[in-house]
């Protein structure tokens, strides 16, 4: 049951499974590259109730370790391995289980022949424990998982760089080679972005209508970057370096559908205050004025938007680190691992790209412009 797998060389050998929880459960929660590296690897377990298991003894063996360090560190890791789908069988489900091995008896599934077969190993347990006899088994995402944990062995070392390569491989494979654009994947983002446009419209004519001209375009940079400031901590600047844009990319185009939600709150509020104080001047601000002004409306409404704040600042710092191997460093305390529905509405069949969502609703357009 060698794991017969040939790692690749890039960025995706700098993360450290080893010691990231938050990385593990990036991988194990991507059931698109759970599937591809079974796919591509000799260790496939025993099929049963519409999953792949492995018994301990054969998990210690496809990783030239000993019985006890696997056991070791299933207690230590019990709720994580448990998480992804480590578990103890017993009674009628232990007695299926056994009536699945019996039959793939033969059958050529990847062992060597030196691997103790399903069938010693529960006989093994069986004569030993009590009458509730119990056997603990792995599926094939808790192999995986196994296999993040153990640092003294040079088959889980080769499997955890394969693992990594095999989730870059996935992305490219799903989005063309570029995930500048992910976000745009999801089913809300084009609502999203549609919204944000008419408020976007409502911010600048605010800006134009309420504030002087005296510091030309100035206003339209300074203040949408107070808006990102606000939400995400970074202006326009620092966020395209972080992403690695190009001078022509806009940052919205880039956002993820609740974080453009929050920005067009934020577009909103700020041109009804703007209106509000300009009216009750009697003229238009000055650009300093409107800095002022911004500052006080942020501090009026910070309790309230709080909670939108942290969730965007925690979907975008996780989703980037896992989508986009990118660090938004004035974000780090708010990475947390991707969930796996995240994975489907990125990766999965509810996915698509923008070009693809607009042709879906061009009907809708024509009737929205004939308004």
């Amino acid at each position: 049951m060698y794991i017969a797998v040939s790692p690749k060389v890039g960025h995706s050998m700098s993360k450290d499974l080893t010691n990231s929880p938050v990385d593990r459960s990036n991988v194990l929660n991507n059931r698109y590259a759970i599937e591809a590296i079974h796919a591509q690897s000799v260790v496939k377990g025993l099929f049963f109730e519409g999953n792949y298991w492995l018994t301990t003894a054969q998990v210690a063996h496809a990783f030239d370790v000993d019985v006890r360090t696997i056991k070791r560190l299933l207690e230590q890791n019990r709720d994580e391995l448990d998480g992804n789908g480590y578990e103890l069988i017993k009674g009628v489900r232990l007695s299926r289980f056994k009536d699945a091995a019996q039959a793939s008896e033969g059958s050529s599934d990847g062992r060597d022949i030196n691997v103790p077969t399903i069938l010693q190993e529960i006989e093994s347990e069986t004569d030993t424990l009590s009458k509730t006899s119990q056997l603990g088994v792995f599926t094939f995402k808790a192999f995986l998982n196994m296999g993040m944990l153990l640092t003294e062995s040079e088959r889980a070392k080769t499997l955890r760089a394969f693992m990594l390569d095999m989730v870059i491989d996935v992305l490219n494979q799903k989005l063309g080679g570029s995930t500048k654009y992910i976000n745009q994947r999801e089913e809300e983002f084009l609502p999203s972005a549609l919204r944000e446009l008419d408020y976007r419209q409502e911010f600048t004519n605010a800006l134009d209508n309420y504030i002087d001209e005296n510091r030309g375009r100035l206003k339209y940079a300074q203040l949408t970057d107070k808006i990102y400031k606000t939400i995400f901590k970074e202006n326009a600047k620092e966020y395209k370096e972080i992403l690695n844009l190009q001078r022509k990319d806009t940052v919205r185009s880039t956002l993820y559908a609740e974080v453009l939600d929050l920005v067009s709150g934020y577009e909103n509020g700020f041109a009804n205050a703007l209106k509000q104080e300009c009216e009750g001047q009697g003229r238009k601000l000055s650009l300093s004025e409107a800095h002022k002004l911004y500052t006080a409306f942020e501090e009026k409404s910070s309790a309230m938007m709080l909670p939108l704040q942290e969730k965007a600042r925690s979907l975008m710092a996780s989703r980037d680190m896992a989508f986009r191997d990118a660090l938004h460093e004035k974000l780090k305390h708010y990475v947390r691992a991707v969930e796996s529905e995240d994975f489907d509405k990125f990766l999965g069949e509810r996915s698509k790209a923008l070009e693809d969502r607009i042709k879906d609703n061009e009907e809708v357009f024509k009737r929205l412009k004939d308004r």
